[in-house]
């Protein structure tokens, strides 16, 4: 019975290095490199891919390094102890899994502070189509954008690297298009609310026009004067021209139903209470 212990625990322990394995981290830790590729392996070590990939493998098995797809590997640096328990931020792990990529809704709304709540997955936008992953306890959901609406992003420095991250206003823009990604509309009232010193309203009508999406105007319309919150007659007007016909929902993560507003072509499928408690949170 402690023989099967004992092999248990040694499965949660990291295995000793070969020296090609030894020679590889080092190479890596000289160029500061936490994440590596099948090439990596092939340009330090001089192998065939074939003989490069099972290298790469052979250190997975020994847990000195993370498989997270796409023929690239996370490093589990030495000070992560025998047992390997160590992460890394997962905005980095998330700009190597796709390109071109960027943080995007509420994981960004967390990042800039119009949120309070923590999301559990990292959203990432993408013009590509990508399965959703699971890496080290971290859900990443991919969501794929047309051309016309991948934009309004910058590299921020996040550790020693640097992330895309979309700014403030292509934030709450992205999520009054696709309310679904960030927690529903009431974190997208929020995020306007709690902005409102730091997000150019004018700049998000820019992104709305850019982005080809008449709703994310009648929302932002609707919202930012219902909330009395950074909107000018001139504004309002200048949204109410580029709004085009026909009815939306205003939250579409909620069933068809209640009143047709005209003025900004919007259905309120949101109860009373709920928008009376928006306008308390002014």
């Amino acid at each position: 019975m402690s023989g099967s212990a004992d092999l248990d625990a040694r499965l949660f322990v990291r295995q000793p290095l070969s020296s090609m394995e030894s020679t590889l981290l080092s190479y890596l830790a000289e160029e500061d490199a936490n994440i590596f590729t099948i090439r990596d392996v092939e340009d330090h070590l001089g192998k065939p891919y074939n003989n490069a990939k099972v290298i790469a493998n052979r250190l997975v098995k020994k847990r000195w390094a993370i498989r997270l797809g796409g023929g690239k590997y996370l490093v589990v640096p030495l000070e992560a102890g025998v047992k390997a328990e160590y992460t890394e931020h997962e905005f980095i792990i998330a700009s190597h899994l796709v390109e071109p990529y960027y943080i995007a809704f509420w994981s960004a709304l967390n990042y800039h502070g119009l949120t309070e709540q923590i999301p559990h997955t990292v959203f990432v936008a993408t013009t590509r189509r990508l399965g959703n992953r699971r890496i080290l306890d971290t859900n990443y959901r991919f969501i794929t954008l047309g051309g016309k609406k991948f934009f309004g992003y910058q590299p921020e420095s996040i550790g020693n690297a640097k992330v895309n991250v979309s700014d403030a206003e292509k934030t709450i823009a992205d999520c009054l298009d696709h309310p679904e990604y960030c927690g529903g509309l009431d974190e997208v009232v929020k995020a306007i609310r709690g902005g409102q010193d730091m997000v150019s309203t004018e700049k998000l009508v820019t992104y709305g026009l850019r982005m080809g999406n008449s709703t994310i105007l009648k929302r932002l319309g609707f919202l930012t004067e219902y909330l009395g919150i950074g909107h000018t007659k001139e504004l309002i007007n200048s949204i109410l021209t580029e709004t085009k016909k026909g009815y939306s929902l205003l939250d579409p993560t909620e069933k068809r139903g209640g009143r047709y507003l005209a003025r900004w072509g919007l259905q309120i499928n949101v109860s009373e209470n709920r928008l009376r408690e928006w306008g308390k949170q002014v």
